[in-house]
């Protein structure tokens, strides 16, 4: 067996390695002007994603009046494996890149369209995601924020948690109760909402790695008027867009969390050399040889399943695959900056100097820092509670209980 790409496919990758090494963004530009959130885009972040969206590079399977060029299945996979090996991502909005302007793309009007989506693609709009509430988080159905039909406007009350960017997106795709008489999948609906209209009240959650990084967000609705224009898809038709939204989001996230991982590796194998128990280097201690071996083992499992997946996807076929990478990934990932910790012992806690996340991503960061940000992927995408209720009951056949 002979894993490797075409001619085509290799030349392909060549030209994307050509365009970005002549074309990313000024490092120092970059610091000066810091991103502040997945909702905010500073000028030079807005120009960059512009800069790929003329040159057909912002999303290439898509056609060129859409920012693509048109790419095959196996083409975007090298795409995103050469992006994953950047220093910053293509869109730091990365919710309304890759969820958001694909739902609208799919069930927008011609008008929705053309007022949200292109402008979108270019980085001249950014976007939240209304999902999450305090009691639907990983149960999206459960949503209680209600829109009330009024005249020619919905009357939107309620609250959204977690909200990713809130504080500085220009809109959000909110999902909404619109019919509370009918089982609860059924009675939602999917609105666009101004940021800037009255009655909406934005309250960033500190988080816990990075006072200066406020990416998470509660959103209070209150008597919030929306055109109903602004309804996406069908009215108490929701849920089909948030299953579709979901799945942009998965498609291609196995990439970055292997390349997240295999990163995170270098960076232990790096530590051999330090000294361990009774001084000696911690590569001539047995267990830690043993540890980084096993995490090394499973860091390949997810990357290979991970290619086993999309050839699935590619011919068409459904891909158990990425429930189990998503749940394995998020657990192998907090195991190896635990297993970090505890070779740094006390060392682990020195966390003091200049440190600042870019749009939440830093592979710099202290490893406590890693390590408690590892509890939160295991919750965002779906949490491994759920991933393991959807492998049990949809792919082992397992019965509900």
């Amino acid at each position: 067996m002979r894993l490797e790409y075409d001619r085509e496919t290799k030349n392909f990758r060549a030209e994307l390695r050509s365009w970005l090494e002549s074309n990313l963004p000024d490092a120092d530009e970059t610091r000066r002007d810091p991103v502040l959130s997945t909702g905010h885009l500073p000028d030079w972040a807005q120009a960059w994603q512009k800069r790929q969206f003329d040159a057909g590079w912002l999303v290439p399977g898509w056609p060129p009046e859409l920012g693509g060029r048109n790419a095959t299945p196996i083409q975007q996979l090298v795409y995103f494996e050469e992006f994953a090996k950047m220093p910053l991502p293509r869109s730091y909005n990365v919710q309304g890149l890759t969820i958001i302007v694909p739902s609208i793309v799919d069930y927008g009007t011609p008008a929705q369209k053309a007022q949200y989506a292109l402008p979108s693609l270019r980085g001249e709009l950014t976007w939240c995601l209304g999902m999450s509430e305090p009691g639907a988080g990983s149960d999206l159905a459960s949503l209680t924020t209600s829109a009330v039909q009024d005249g020619d406007a919905f009357i939107v009350n309620g609250q959204k948690v977690w909200t990713s960017g809130a504080q500085h997106a220009d809109l959000c795709l909110c999902f909404v109760r619109t019919d509370p008489e009918v089982p609860k999948h059924g009675g939602i609906s999917v609105l666009i909402i101004d940021m800037k209209t009255p009655g909406i009240d934005v309250r960033p959650l500190p988080e816990l790695t990075n006072r200066d990084y406020a990416d998470f967000n509660e959103v209070f609705f209150n008597d919030v008027k929306v055109p109903k224009e602004n309804l996406l898809g069908e009215l108490n038709r929701g849920w089909a867009i948030s299953a579709g939204s979901l799945a942009h989001e998965r498609g291609m996230l196995w990439t970055v969390q292997a390349s997240r991982i295999e990163h995170k590796l270098n960076d232990l194998r790096e530590m051999a050399d330090r000294p361990g128990p009774g001084g000696e280097p911690l590569r001539n201690n047995a267990r830690f040889r043993d540890d980084y071996a096993a995490l090394y083992i499973d860091s390949q499992a997810l990357k290979y399943m991970g290619y086993r997946g999309f050839t699935k996807v590619a011919r068409g076929e459904a891909s158990p695959e990425h429930s189990v990478f998503k749940l394995m990934a998020s657990e192998v990932e907090q195991r190896l900056t635990q297993t970090a910790m505890e070779y740094l012992g006390a060392e682990a806690l020195e966390v003091t100097g200049e440190h600042r996340m870019v749009a939440g991503i830093d592979y710099e960061q202290p490893w406590a820092f890693q390590y408690l940000h590892s509890f939160s992927n295991t919750i965002a995408g779906g949490t491994s509670e759920i991933q393991r209720n959807i492998i049990a009951q949809r792919v082992l056949g397992l019965p509900r209980r």
